[in-house]
């Protein structure tokens, strides 16, 4: 795998030289009405059927995309319209996965954990109707998130296998086949998010075998990010420096970017998808607060290997909160390259500038 395929993602009438891309992690908000049919959907002998749900989330995938697009991203993604929780959607469509009832996760939220009773087997597509609609409806270049095999294996309950490596392994298979139809259809930006990985950093490398599974065989060309949600990153890095992924997404804001020093040294050596947006805020940061946040990702790598996204998905926000911060983000983001063009700004990337 390679660091040199970002610049596949930079418009053709890019304002600037310099290129720091703009994306998302991945999900937003719903709007209230997609809620409200899918109660309706839900219900036994309701009014709603199953071309009346599929087309509100045709239509709710549609409006968010948009919208996306509208706030000047540079990759989107449909807001995961489609996805109920990051687990259980995938579960849901997995042999081998059974489900016991909801757990309480945090505050009033919790999700239907499910079991694996059995060895698991792909069965059908995941994603790829999900990307082709996304791309048919889009003019920017689309990302698929998908959840990673070790945080599918550690959340939940293993009735069937050994261990959560053996779970995970075979897991990382079929995520490989969905990533290989994905690709087939067009896909050239690809997520694997990983978030149970900054819970138990000590599996880091069970994490990294998974994670080799997975690109077997991915063209260079595809660009392959691992999205980890807060956690303590020295107790993984500067391991996960070994993954074969072009970028790591890491949430920092959340953190007032206390642990930007663990990823100096040694090199950051991957390109970084910084958050530069806290998404446990219900405000929308100023455009120069999130230009601030930018230039910490340059003490860490240069221009050319710097990428900004909100910390994790949004779907949490009131709707107008995640677009305010989509659109100050690319609009710090654009300020910031055009500084860089302008010579402006004192990169702090250690090893661009180790003479000074």
């Amino acid at each position: 795998m390679t660091n040199e395929n970002k610049d596949q993602f930079k418009p053709a009438d890019h304002p600037n030289d310099h290129f720091i891309m703009t994306t998302v992690v991945g999900s937003y908000p719903k709007p209230k009405w997609l809620n409200r049919m899918q109660d309706l959907y839900e219900e036994d002998d309701g009014p709603v059927d199953e071309d009346d749900w599929q087309e509100a989330q045709d239509d709710a995938a549609r409006l968010i995309t948009e919208e996306h697009e509208r706030s000047g991203l540079d990759v989107i993604v449909d807001g995961e319209m489609r996805r109920n929780e990051m687990v259980e959607f995938f579960a849901d469509r997995i042999e081998g996965y059974e489900f016991n009832g909801p757990v309480k996760v945090w505050g009033h939220n919790t999700f239907d954990k499910p079991s694996v009773v059995t060895d698991v087997e792909y069965d059908e597509s995941w994603l790829v109707d999900e990307y082709e609609f996304t791309a048919d409806v889009a003019d920017k270049p689309v990302k698929v998130p998908i959840t990673g095999p070790y945080t599918l294996a550690s959340w939940c309950f293993n009735e069937a296998y050994e261990d959560d490596a053996a779970l995970a392994n075979d897991l990382a298979d079929l995520v490989n086949e969905e990533i290989e139809k994905l690709v087939e259809a067009g896909c050239r930006y690809i997520q694997i998010d990983e978030p149970a990985l900054a819970t138990t950093p000590d599996d880091h490398q069970i994490v990294g075998d998974c994670l080799e599974r997975i690109v077997d065989d991915i063209p260079e060309e595809v660009r392959i990010g691992l999205h980890v949600c807060y956690g303590d990153y020295f107790r993984i890095y500067p391991e996960i420096l070994e993954y074969p992924v072009d970028e790591f997404d890491l949430e920092l804001a959340n953190g007032d970017y206390e642990q930007l020093d663990v990823f100096k040294d040694p090199e950051f050596t991957a390109d970084l998808a910084l958050g530069v947006s806290d998404v446990h805020v219900a405000e929308v940061e100023s455009v120069e607060q999130i230009k601030e946040n930018i230039k910490k990702g340059l003490e860490v790598v240069p221009p050319e290997r710097l990428v900004v996204s909100p910390d994790c998905g949004v779907k949490l926000l009131p709707r107008d909160v995640a677009y305010g911060k989509m659109e100050n983000m690319v609009k710090a983001a654009r300020e910031v390259e055009a500084e860089l063009d302008a010579g402006e700004i004192d990169v702090g990337f250690a090893h661009a500038s180790a003479d000074d």
